[in-house]
């Protein structure tokens, strides 16, 4: 039997007296995108940064690829193929957008993905060009609009070359055109056309996100987290029709969903 892609077994973390994630369990497949859904406060970044290593489980285990991950350093998994996007957006703010890129491109497992045959420049810029932004490789960071903050964390993101994809809100702050255009560039590089020529297959993907209407229609599953624990599991439909789904969100997105849906 094949082991789970990412396994989560029963991950706890407490912090003080609060469980901010009580006792979450789940798998991912190598060819999903699911969305992790849920109110705020409901220990959604908390659980991602317990799967990257940035947080030790208070008890619990996660598996990737068949291998303990629990609470290793960030650089351990990034080389296993594990890469992550964050909800603040935090560059190297005095450095040219292109130098923000190249920096990931130096890391162990983007030098021996494959065939190594362009330059760490070129590498990084095929990333800025994959995510749109390639025309502000030399501005510094510092002058980027928060859409194109966003934009960069993805290309820095995908030029580790990562198996599996952790997005912490890539559509928060973003409006509608910008918004769009994320979701598009998610799914062709889930699709496989990422800005490299050396794979077919793009990562997994698991994707924090508010912006339900926005979600919904790039991933295959959803998983809802409330109170810090997982309360439902399953197609996108299925989801927004669990009526404790409904009750956690106060019917207020979900019912906004199911309306433009129809």
């Amino acid at each position: 039997m094949t082991a789970p892609f990412l396994d989560v077994q029963n991950v706890t973390k407490i912090f003080g007296g609060l469980k901010a994630v009580n006792d979450a369990s789940f798998q991912l497949d190598r060819h999903e995108i699911v969305g992790l859904i849920g109110p705020n406060g409901a220990g959604k970044s908390t659980l991602l940064r317990l799967i990257t290593g940035i947080l030790q489980p208070t008890s619990g285990k996660v598996f990737f690829k068949d291998h303990d991950i629990t609470g290793q350093s960030i650089s351990k998994t990034v080389n296993k193929g594990l890469a992550c996007t964050f909800q603040i957006v935090k560059p190297f703010r005095q450095l040219p957008v292109l130098a923000n890129v190249m920096v990931p491109c130096l890391s162990q497992r983007s030098k021996r993905k494959g065939e190594w045959v362009k330059t760490v420049e070129l590498r990084a810029r095929d990333a800025l060009e994959f995510c749109g932004i390639s025309d502000l490789a030399r501005e510094p960071a510092s002058v980027l609009s928060h859409g194109d903050l966003k934009r960069l964390e993805l290309a820095r993101a995908i030029a580790t070359e990562p198996d599996l994809l952790l997005l912490d809100e890539p559509f928060g702050g973003l409006n509608p055109a910008e918004t769009t255009l994320v979701a598009k560039s998610l799914k062709r590089l889930h699709k496989g056309g990422r800005f490299g020529r050396l794979h077919s297959e793009g990562p997994a993907m698991l994707i924090v996100e508010h912006k339900l209407a926005d979600l919904m229609p790039i991933v295959d599953r959803v998983i809802v987290l409330a109170f810090g624990e997982i309360i439902a599991n399953g197609l996108p439909e299925e989801v927004i029709a669990d009526e404790r789904v409904i009750e956690a969100y106060i019917g207020k997105e979900v019912k906004g969903l199911e309306a433009r849906s129809q």
